[in-house]
């Protein structure tokens, strides 16, 4: 048997998105900056998937940019909040300590060139309290960024709360959303979002596009100089084909997410009991405020790399983590952020399921991560210090 479940990493691409790209390759591919008919036709198409992104957040279409995916939209939205905020004398970010690297490493460079970040904790259960992010909000703070929904763990923030508190104390509020988009109801006006990032490939639509939500009023700088497409907000020829193939998948998506998420989630809970009867493992994150489809554990006594790559023997492709540091020997960041010791954390496992995932497919990972998991610490020196009483259990 072979099962995906890494769908946080990325999804297969619909045959909705792949049907709508196309005629885009085929037959419109003109230059939406063209004025003869091939390239107007071009950019009425692209004006279409604007359209049908900003419908599905309640946004205007003015409002969405086409960036290359998450990670350029998580620049540009912080990077323009912090041109704005220096301008006006503010140079205070806050943000949480399990941001996607994204996010994280944008504040690192900005930390270098004089601003001040606030990293708050997330607890045990993985989820920011809002009283505490008040606290932390000062006169100088010009920005406030916390991920909607987290890639690792997969618990869903108070999002509402903080737009709501963002909103009061005169503070831009980003999220970083591409997680949650496609699988989450998301209103940017009653969440008083003011700039949101997403990826079209975490909803099966095409790699190497996403969008940037912008408020109206809302300054951005660019990050890419050359052209006025975007409105001026990013250079160079649109991806239209990309951006259409992300439309009719975040479209579909949109369609289906209300039976999606239940099935996901029954499925989901019916794995994390499962796999919660191996001895000496814990969920990671809470168990309810969580996506549809995210399972993730810690396993004492064992290497996650080791583990996955069992898994894989078996048929079963998962990550013990984010696709983006899944090169590092480093425990994840997130998991240190919600108190994993260092030996826990490399024994992680991360199963992210999709909407054809079935019962037998779940069952069947319930089985071969238990016998994966008694194989492995059945020849590891540190379990064996463990069960002999020559180490202390933390799990």
């Amino acid at each position: 048997m072979k099962i995906y479940a890494d769908n946080a990493a990325t999804t297969k691409m619909s045959r909705a998105a792949i049907e709508a790209m196309i005629p885009c390759l085929e037959e419109d591919y003109g230059n939406p900056s063209s004025l003869y008919s091939l390239g107007q036709r071009a950019k009425e198409i692209l004006e279409r998937a604007r359209a049908g992104v900003a419908a599905v957040m309640s946004a205007d279409p003015g409002e969405i940019v086409f960036t290359s995916g998450g990670s350029e939209a998580d620049n540009q939205a912080i990077l323009s909040a912090a041109e704005a905020g220096r301008k006006a004398g503010k140079a205070h970010i806050v943000s949480t300590a399990f941001e996607h690297h994204a996010v994280l490493h944008t504040l690192k460079k900005l930390e270098r060139e004089g601003f001040a970040v606030t990293l708050l904790d997330v607890h045990e259960d993985g989820l920011v309290r809002p009283e505490e992010l008040e606290a932390a909000i000062r006169a100088d703070t010009c920005l406030v960024t916390v991920m909607y929904a987290n890639n690792e763990i997969g618990t869903i923030q108070p999002i509402g709360e903080i737009g709501a508190i963002c909103k009061r104390r005169g503070v831009l509020f980003h999220t970083d959303a591409v997680q949650a988009v496609g699988h989450l109801p998301i209103d940017v006006r009653s969440e008083n979002i003011d700039l949101l990032s997403a990826s079209a490939h975490k909803f099966h639509g095409p790699k190497g596009v996403g969008f940037l939500y912008a408020r109206r009023g809302v300054r951005l700088a660019s990050l890419i100089e050359g052209g006025a497409q975007e409105r001026g907000k990013r250079a160079g020829t649109e991806n239209v084909a990309a951006a259409v193939g992300m439309a009719a998948a975040l479209k579909e998506s949109a369609a289906r997410m209300k039976e999606n998420a239940a099935r996901m989630s029954a499925l989901r809970d019916r794995l994390i009991a499962g796999l919660s009867e191996i001895p000496h493992s814990a969920l990671n994150g809470n168990a309810v405020k969580r996506l549809p489809g995210n399972v993730s554990f810690c396993f004492e006594g064992i290497e996650g790399e080791s583990l996955l790559l069992l898994l894989d023997d078996r048929g079963i492709s998962a990550s013990s983590g984010s696709a983006c540091t899944s090169g590092s020997l480093d425990p994840s960041h997130v998991l240190l952020a919600i108190g994993r010791v260092h030996d826990v954390a490399h024994g992680s496992l991360r199963l992210t399921i999709g909407e054809d995932t079935t019962e037998e497919e779940v069952d069947y990972m319930i089985r071969n991560v238990k016998e994966v998991v008694e194989r492995l610490r059945g020849f590891s020196p540190v379990w064996r210090d463990l069960v002999n009483g020559k180490g202390r259990f933390i799990l």
